[in-house]
């Protein structure tokens, strides 16, 4: 039986039923992603009452493109809406900072959530479905503990016992594809126009700026890859496992970058100038 889609486990973030907690509760410096700095715990000046975004159609634009990659995986309406019952830390100051601390824990086990819940729909993983399916179990149960528990836990323990499941999902999915292994590896700005990829094993991967234009990506193990800044225009990632909306929304792309159809294509991804068909790079033929 196939695990619990991320609607309903509530992966998908709704910034309506949230007090804009990443806005709040999140540091972050002065970069290419964030035009000023801001300490953890610090409202951004663009919040508004309602906790909305000012500039939130403008961020791009406005030096905050950080804000347009990141995901709370549904963090931040479980922490306003369950764990804090609808109060905001603007209707109770004094829950302000157990709030901000929280949340990042809850991110987590979300985004723990979501990866069980795919590891779960990946009929190779049978061997292990009885194991991930308790594990899921487990992690939704501790989503729903009180703010003082969530406080305290210990997530990374949490997250490496985790770990080694997804990891054995990994090895079960791609069984018999001897995809490359590139594992931590650093392939800042590499080279991988066109480049057969199918099944390779590219978790925690340094692909910043890494140019993947037309490369075979199916069934490829991406969790935790960096792919900030990497082109993956016209690149084929059906099937590729643990990728998230956050890895996909800091990648470039275009109308001809397939991707696995629980995830969306970002609205600043390139709708045009792609060059035409004659004039690309053939692709390699794919078996």
């Amino acid at each position: 039986m196939p695990g619990k889609n991320p609607r309903e486990l509530g992966l998908l973030a709704d910034c309506e039923s949230c007090f804009g907690l990443c806005c709040v509760a999140l540091p972050f410096a002065a970069s290419a992603d964030f035009a000023v700095d801001k300490d953890a715990g610090r409202p951004c000046h663009n919040l508004r009452d309602d906790f909305r975004c000012s500039i939130h159609s403008q961020l791009r634009q406005s030096g905050f493109q950080g804000c347009t990659v990141f995901d709370c995986f549904g963090a931040g309406q479980k922490v306003s809406q369950g764990t804090f019952e609808g109060r905001s830390w603007r209707e109770a100051p004094g829950t302000a900072r157990q709030m901000y601390a929280v949340f990042p824990v809850m991110r987590q086990l979300h985004e723990l959530l979501w990866y069980l819940a795919e590891a779960l729909t990946l009929e190779a993983a049978q061997p292990v479905h009885a194991s991930l399916r308790q594990a899921l179990e487990e992690t939704e149960r501790l989503t729903g503990q009180s703010a003082d528990v969530l406080e305290k836990l210990d997530v990374a323990a949490h997250r490496a016992e985790v770990n080694e499941l997804l990891l054995r999902t990994s090895e079960l999915a791609r069984a018999g594809l001897k995809g490359r292994e590139h594992r931590s590896a650093d392939l800042i700005g590499a080279r991988l126009r066109g480049a057969g990829l199918r099944g390779a094993n590219l978790r925690g991967a340094y692909l910043i700026g890494a140019d993947l234009r037309d490369a075979d990506l199916r069934d490829a193990d991406v969790i935790g890859a960096d792919l900030r800044g990497a082109d993956l225009s016209g690149a084929d990632l059906t099937g590729a496992i643990f990728l998230t909306q956050a890895q996909v929304n800091a990648a470039k792309g275009d109308t001809a970058t397939r991707l696995p159809g629980a995830l969306t294509r970002p609205s600043h991804w390139a709708e045009e100038g792609r060059p035409p068909a004659a004039s690309r790079r053939p692709r390699r033929r794919r078996r």
